[in-house]
């Protein structure tokens, strides 16, 4: 409880004595590419191949002759949008956008660049975590957005290439009972993902006391308190909106 407390304390600092908006204007942008641009790359690898596994696998157990070869594609597109393209992605996010803001001001706070800060009458949480959390909110939903896209193209080309559907049948099954609801449920994830990754990785590094090892440790325990958040919010949020 004391940790909760201290965390929430911490999300009240963000927005106090606030900097002017131009010096957030640009902190944002540089955060922008440090998480959203250049995640794009692992993100692009996890999703292609988690929606090519998924149509095989899905394939693999759908044998019953009753069922459409289109119903594959159907699958591989809930599955993509309900539940592979924000969830995991934001897992992996959380391992490397988590981790390295966690290491980033660990390593600031154990070289008293924090502490330099605060002297010349700085905020320095909301100076160096509020474009952070800014930026993840903003960039986590598109990072989702491509995701599912390059999920569904992944199924698509392992699903006609290895011959278990034709082209025909993919987009047929892709375009079948569409619920347009579910794509605001795709994006409302990356955006409570985002800024719980955001703020606990914040806080881990913020905080960090000792030296080189510790800063490991505030990594570690970033990305394990992420993961837990993320699974944890990915219920409640199914609750509430399904």
């Amino acid at each position: 409880m004391v940790t909760i407390g201290k965390y929430f304390v911490f999300l009240g600092y963000l927005f106090t004595r606030r900097e002017k908006l131009s010096i957030y204007w640009t902190r944002f942008l540089e955060e922008a590419v440090n998480i959203g641009v250049n995640s794009v790359f692992i993100v692009a690898i996890v999703s292609t191949f988690i929606g090519a596994v998924s149509c095989i696998q899905t394939a693999y157990n759908l044998v019953s002759p009753f069922i459409p070869v289109s119903t594959v594609a159907l699958i591989v597109r809930d599955m993509e949008i309900l539940e592979l393209a924000p969830t995991i992605t934001c897992v992996v996010l959380a391992g490397k956008v988590g981790s390295n803001i966690a290491g980033e001001l660990g390593t600031m706070r154990i070289t008293e660049q924090v502490d330099a800060l605060e002297v010349m009458g700085i905020n320095s949480a909301s100076y160096l975590v509020l474009p952070k959390v800014i930026a993840a909110m903003v960039t986590f939903p598109m990072l989702v957005i491509l995701s599912a896209f390059l999920g569904i193209l992944g199924g698509y080309l392992a699903g006609t290439l290895t011959g278990v559907l034709t082209p025909k049948d993919y987009v047929e099954g892709i375009r079948d009972s569409f619920v347009p609801y579910n794509i605001f449920f795709m994006c409302v994830k990356p955006f409570v993902f985002g800024f719980l990754i955001s703020t606990i990785s914040s806080y881990q590094g913020y905080f960090t006391k000792g030296g080189a090892l510790e800063v490991g440790q505030s990594s570690t325990q970033a990305v394990t308190n992420s993961c837990i958040a993320i699974l944890v919010a990915d219920y409640l949020l199914a609750q509430l909106f399904l």
